[in-house]
């Protein structure tokens, strides 16, 4: 069957023998809709060639089904995972996802408030972006919704899932004890983003539960060849450490790479642990011993605490903490028990 100039929702209600409105909410994500009549829609919407015009009901419902996702690094592998997962799980809730790369510097992320307000997002998502005062009123005034993901700002009362980076830290300090080292560095993550800061605060505390300090702490700016240089001067110090807890796996690998340089073993002359368990951590290259984000629980509590919001704007934000396990492989020594300690 074929049709001269637009179809519209209307020719397609006719031929399905339904009204307008049950076209409507065939082609509105999550609305109910019997099986037997969203056939009958399908198909004559088919035979028709009828799109939905997802701009006309963004007009009408003045809601556009589109979340803003803001993420910097993707060089560190942990956040192309994350956004495929966030993107699979928005999706599935009927949401299309708008991707907008952000730095760390200086007013970047209120340059990009501009797209955001332009696109009529629903709602923010953003991945280890700082958020300034002035983007939480703005966000405030439109009325969007924002949750920080991997990031926690407890000032700026925002939404913010993390996993538990502080206990995280204590267990690596627990482990590494355990395992008899006792010139426990740390190369840290940024300490200007909330992940590293608390990551080397569990690090410091769980080190003085055994009644020790980190041997030497440096901040690694969650930078590769950062993270490398700092590794290769404290290795060439006076006395080296004998273990390093790196930030992330994405410093930790590079960590590991400069000291094979320098004819180091790992674990034999160090022991390195990272954070995070991206893929790369289970290669047989690396073999890193690190505590896991728990990256579905994140994601899915992410995209439950948006959707909620969008929902119902009085809702309170909320800031989840989510416990991520410590991953044994070779790449520290293990204590004589796996238990001991931890």
């Amino acid at each position: 069957m074929s049709m001269t100039g637009r179809i519209t929702a209307q020719d397609v209600a006719k031929l399905a023998g339904v009204s307008q409105s049950a076209v409507s909410r065939v082609f509105t994500p999550g609305a109910s809709v019997a099986a037997a009549t969203a056939a009958k829609v399908r198909a004559a919407a088919t035979a028709l060639g009828y799109r939905p015009n997802s701009l006309a009901r963004a007009m009408i419902t003045g809601k556009s089904r589109i979340i803003g996702l803001v993420v910097a690094h993707l060089d560190n592998q942990f956040y192309p995972v994350a956004i495929e997962k966030l993107s699979v799980a928005l999706q599935a809730k009927g949401y299309h996802v708008l991707l907008f790369m952000a730095s760390n510097t200086e007013g970047e992320m209120e340059r990009l408030m501009e797209d955001l307000l332009a696109y009529q997002v629903d709602g923010i998502i953003t991945a280890s972006v700082a958020i300034s005062n002035d983007v939480t009123r703005r966000c405030s005034d439109a009325g969007i919704p924002l949750v920080m993901f991997n990031r926690g700002q407890p000032e700026s009362g925002l939404s913010a899932i993390t996993s538990a980076n502080a206990l995280g830290g204590r267990k690596i300090a627990r482990l590494l004890v355990a395992g008899g080292h006792r010139r426990i560095a740390h190369i840290s993550g940024w300490q200007e983003a909330s992940t590293g800061r608390d990551r080397a605060r569990g690090l410091v505390e769980g080190l003085a539960e055994a009644g020790l300090a980190p041997h030497a702490m440096i901040d690694g700016l969650f930078n590769r060849d950062t993270a490398a240089e700092v590794a290769r001067q404290m290795m060439l110090g006076p006395t080296p450490p004998d273990a390093i807890f790196v930030g992330n796996d994405h410093m930790a690998f590079a960590v590991i790479d400069a000291l094979r340089a320098m004819g180091l073993r790992v674990p034999e002359d160090v022991s390195i642990v990272g954070y995070d368990d991206v893929p790369m951590a289970a290669w047989g290259a690396y073999d890193l011993t690190t505590v896991r984000q728990p990256m579905m629980r994140m994601v899915e509590a992410t995209v439950e605490t948006l959707i909620a919001q969008i929902d119902d704007p009085t809702r309170a934000a909320q800031s989840l903490e989510i416990d991520a396990p410590l991953i044994l492989r070779g790449s520290a020594r293990r204590p004589e028990d796996d238990n001991a300690g931890l």
